[in-house]
């Protein structure tokens, strides 16, 4: 009876789980259409990737942009599907499709705006915006992004690199098709999509990993705890030089209280060796914060 609840209980959680992120890979690949049908395409600004050739090819035929979104984008979901995997390549179907059909929908509505600075700064932050949606729910809407992750297992490129080579080949293009002033406003909504991507992924307070090594570790530790309300973990280190056992104090905190630890840790031992890394993404443990008055 009991296995039978527990069954049923995490059938329930999977389903609840499944749904939530089909929601916003939804969600997104909706703002991804409504940044280019409202904003972009109008304006002959044009996003990189696959986005991009599409946009390029939909201008240079006359045929609508959601085709081209949907076709371009077949080949890579077969090649993630055997490559990557099921899931991944599920949550990317299904988001192309949404994106495709967003375009379609929203091809009779009238562009916001014909200033191409705003249309370049708006579109690309709607679209970043959704894209990071997207990928944080674990799918994709760009099969360059497949290729890269492809090619960085036999190549010494990095996913990154991969996509900006691509993308500097399509931007190009842009700028024979549409004018070299338009592929210089698409450089803008690129880059700004690129900043919102990796914000809407990180989130506003983006965790940071905190390493600290000092003559004082138990009364810094106290501190972090009362005054920055953040649990923090004792590691057992021993210097390279001198040989010594040395007591090593590790939390995560915000992107917030990073000024406010270093005060701490500087009024307790100035001469405290302080590192202090980037997470994308906490989970699990007692990195909830406590209250503190």
């Amino acid at each position: 009876m009991v296995g039978t609840v527990i069954g049923t209980t995490h059938k329930k959680t999977k389903k609840r789980r499944i749904l939530t992120r089909a929601f916003i890979i939804f969600v997104g690949a909706l703002l991804v259409s409504v940044g280019l049908e409202i904003f972009l395409v109008p304006n002959n600004i044009i996003d990189g990737g696959v986005t991009g050739l599409s946009i390029m090819l939909s201008h240079l035929t006359g045929l609508k942009l959601g085709l081209f979104l949907f076709l371009l984008n077949l080949p890579f979901l077969i090649i993630g599907y055997k490559q990557i995997g099921k899931t991944f390549a599920i949550s990317t179907l299904f988001g192309v499709a949404v994106m495709s059909v967003g375009t379609f929908l929203l091809l009779p509505v009238p562009s916001l705006t014909h200033d191409l600075l705003l249309s370049a700064v708006f579109g690309g932050i709607i679209v970043g915006i959704g894209v990071g949606l997207v990928i944080r729910a674990g799918g994709s809407l760009d099969g360059t992004e497949i290729v890269a992750i492809l090619l960085t297992k036999k190549s010494p490129f990095s996913v990154g690199e991969v996509v900006m080579f691509f993308n500097i080949f399509i931007l190009g293009s842009a700028g024979f098709i549409f004018g070299w002033d338009r592929a210089m406003y698409s450089l803008i909504a690129y880059y700004i999509a690129y900043k919102m991507i990796d914000l809407t992924m990180v989130g506003l307070e983006q965790s940071r990993s905190v390493y600290i090594i000092s003559d004082s570790p138990d009364e810094i530790g106290d501190a972090l705890g009362a005054r920055l309300g953040r649990g923090i973990t004792y590691l057992s280190g021993e210097g390279g030089y001198s040989g010594e056992d040395k007591k090593v104090i590790f939390c995560v905190i915000t992107r917030l209280e990073e000024a406010k630890l270093k005060s701490i840790v500087e009024e307790i031992d100035p001469s405290a060796f302080l590192a202090i890394g980037h997470i994308h993404d906490v989970s699990g443990g007692r990195f909830k914060k406590k209250n503190i008055h």
